[in-house]
């Protein structure tokens, strides 16, 4: 690797084909005019190749220089890519969560406080998205994902399976709460998305056509539920995020009928021979907690760790 040039030239270089100015070059690289310049031509010395074409209102490359200078721009992406992901790689002491934040907020975090006093060692850093992260990276210790599962090149368990819940706040139509399906139908309805009214209306013998346009549709569970509590409608939300709610008296659950939900929660992690003991600890901790939640009233529907 000894024909590699140094790492300042190639950046400049990059600049300078990339902004087609070395002045701009300058600029966003926080140097002078004549240190690109140098760098530049000092390139194109050792190379013994012309990049650029010098002209009147700045720079123009040649083919050659095109071609290099996009093979310099992925080789600056896949270095900076590297640093940023050793630079991300959770410490010994710190545990990386990943996972959703409508599961986060109403379902870990109340619990997280029980495993933080009996291992005070470890930082828990959660990061929240609707988005997948991908683990293989080694950015997170370990994700808490809903879906089928069968995710590539993840070591997964199933966490627990989850039940749909009808729910309003209790000054909710001035408190006057409807009871039955064809009141409920009435709503106004809150609609999240991966929580369709339709299976409800299955369980409950109603046809689904029925339905009356949402008044609310989000994506994210945390925005229906927020709508939930101030009283602006119905909504269908799964019994993990709601419980607490129901306990606090935020929320009433104005229906039996609680159709399962489809995805299932799971931990997943990158795959390696040997987990480490933060990683052991928390997996062990979180089964517990849902050992735990089985126990009591209104559990999740057939939870199957």
């Amino acid at each position: 690797m000894k024909n590699i040039p140094p790492l300042t030239t190639l950046k400049c270089f990059e600049a300078a084909a990339r902004l087609g100015s070395v002045t701009l070059a300058a600029r966003e690289l926080h140097i002078t005019h004549s240190a690109v310049s140098q760098q530049v031509r000092g390139l194109e010395d050792s190379m013994g190749i012309a990049l650029f074409v010098r002209e009147a209102r700045g720079l123009r490359l040649t083919e050659t220089g095109r071609l290099y200078a996009l093979e310099v721009r992925t080789a600056l992406q896949a270095l900076s890519s590297a640093t940023h992901q050793v630079q991300g790689r959770p410490d010994d002491d710190e545990l990386v969560i990943t996972t959703l934040a409508s599961f986060a907020q109403h379902w870990l975090v109340p619990r997280l406080a029980d495993f933080q006093q009996r291992y005070p060692q470890y930082r828990v850093h959660l990061h929240t998205s609707l988005e997948l992260q991908d683990l293989r990276q080694g950015l997170a210790d370990i994700g808490i994902r809903m879906g089928q599962g069968h995710w590539p090149e993840l070591t997964q368990k199933k966490l627990f399976s989850d039940e749909l819940v009808v729910v309003a706040a209790p000054h909710f139509a001035a408190g006057n709460l409807p009871s039955t399906p064809e009141h409920i139908l009435r709503g106004p309805l809150l609609h999240s998305t991966d929580a369709p009214w339709s299976d409800w209306c299955a369980l409950a013998g109603v046809n689904p056509q029925q339905l009356p346009a949402p008044s609310l549709t989000a994506n994210d569970s945390n925005i229906i539920l927020a709508a939930a509590v101030l009283g602006h409608g119905i909504a269908l939300e799964r019994r993990s995020l709601v419980a607490g709610l129901l306990q606090r008296g935020e929320l009433l659950q104005l229906s039996p009928l609680c159709p399962p939900y489809p995805y299932p929660y799971w931990l997943v992690w990158q795959p390696r021979e040997v987990l480490s003991q933060k990683q052991l600890r928390f997996i062990d901790w979180i089964q517990e907690q849902v050992g735990t939640q089985r126990g009591r009233s209104n559990p999740p529907h057939d939870q199957n760790a």
